[in-house]
């Protein structure tokens, strides 16, 4: 089967947390013997900034994790009819010019020698609709959202049975337990616009502090007072580093923690951060801040350890510190459950079944 996916783009991270889905079941695809290619316009944003500020030294990590990935650019200009000629199914990544996507239904509606299917994983569909409405999706036959709480929304738009939650998963092959001298937290994640600042600080700059663990954060996007507010809590931070160098990152560090956005909280409940997958598979002890893991895809209190409030959050840290069984456990019990539910494997493979169970006669349109 010849797969094409349009991403924003796989060749840079820069915050892009996708990249790591994406290369990783892509990858899965491929080993199944699929030919894949992933499509990303010129110039895009992402990549623009990586290469600003790294040059091509910043591609580097994910060129030496992925050699047989392949990325193809695009121009505005290019002929779509051309591009996904002869491909077997095309997915279309919600980061992507409504222009764009609506292209691409116009060419599916035309002709039914392949399968479309647009794949969202983000918090647009409930924090601006209006954003993900603006996409005419009338020509594809269905939607991947990335969690249950995303396809509800899609189900009440009139998508029935042609939205399927396709969760994020970890790229087994990469994300894997490596040796380390391991010493303090680390958090791997962007500032953003402040979805979480207050979130931060209470289940993880002041909790660290008090605990008397140092802290290394690595990420992009954090503005002055995002800077100085780290500087107040003694926080060390390292900017930006390649999501493929995260497993080596946290092979140096005691535990890590997870701070949902107040979206995957609050409107989306149910969805964890790619840093959930990527934390278990690598064998880090994790800790969290509440979320509502409504769709039961971990096992809190085995998997890892939630903390109802900061105080709570400070109490687990030390005891991870100070408890060398309490942490074995948690990397013993995490990597159990990714690797029984929850690599990028058995994504690839749900992907196929998707394909096999989908009715692709007459498309319904859909406003």
């Amino acid at each position: 089967m010849k797969i094409l996916y349009f991403t924003h783009s796989l060749l840079s991270c820069w915050n892009h947390g996708n990249a790591h889905f994406l290369r990783g079941v892509l990858r899965e695809l491929a080993v199944m013997g699929h030919e894949v290619l992933a499509l990303e316009p010129e110039g895009n944003w992402s990549l623009a900034n990586l290469l600003s500020d790294h040059g091509e030294e910043g591609l580097a990590a994910y060129r030496q994790a992925y050699p047989e990935l392949r990325a193809q650019g695009y121009g505005m200009k290019d002929d779509l009819v051309a591009l996904v000629d002869g491909a077997d199914l095309v997915i279309v990544h919600e980061w992507n010019e409504p222009s764009l996507v609506g292209a691409l239904g116009l060419i599916r509606a035309g002709r039914s020698d392949f399968t479309l299917l647009f794949h969202d994983t983000h918090h647009r569909a409930v924090s601006d609709p209006d954003a993900i409405r603006a996409f005419d999706l009338s020509g594809y036959d269905g939607v991947l959202a990335f969690g249950e709480a995303l396809s509800e929304v899609y189900r009440s738009w009139g998508w029935g049975e042609r939205v399927w939650t396709w969760h994020e998963a970890a790229d087994t092959r990469h994300f894997r337990p490596l040796p380390g001298e391991k010493s303090g937290l680390v958090w791997i994640g962007n500032w953003g616009d402040g979805e979480r600042a207050a979130e931060l600080e209470d289940y993880l700059f002041r909790p660290a502090r008090q605990a008397k663990l140092p802290l290394d954060i690595y990420g992009v996007r954090y503005p002055q007072e995002a800077l100085a507010t780290l500087e107040r809590y003694g926080v060390a931070y390292h900017g930006w580093a390649p999501n493929a160098a995260a497993p080596a990152i946290f092979a140096r560090h005691l535990a890590t923690v997870h701070v949902p956005r107040r979206y995957y909280t609050q409107l989306l409940p149910g969805i964890p951060t790619i840093r959930v997958f990527e934390a278990l598979a690598c064998g880090i002890p994790l800790l969290s801040a509440p979320w509502d893991d409504s769709e039961g895809l971990f096992r809190p209190g085995e998997d890892f350890l939630f903390a109802r409030t900061g105080d709570e959050m400070k109490g687990h840290m030390r005891a991870i510190s100070e408890d060398a069984d309490l942490r074995a456990s948690l990397v013993r019990n995490g990597l159990e459950t990714i690797r029984s539910r929850h690599s990028c494997a058995h994504r690839a493979r749900q992907l196929m079944d998707i394909m096999t169970s989908l009715d692709a006669q007459p498309i319904r349109s859909v406003a």
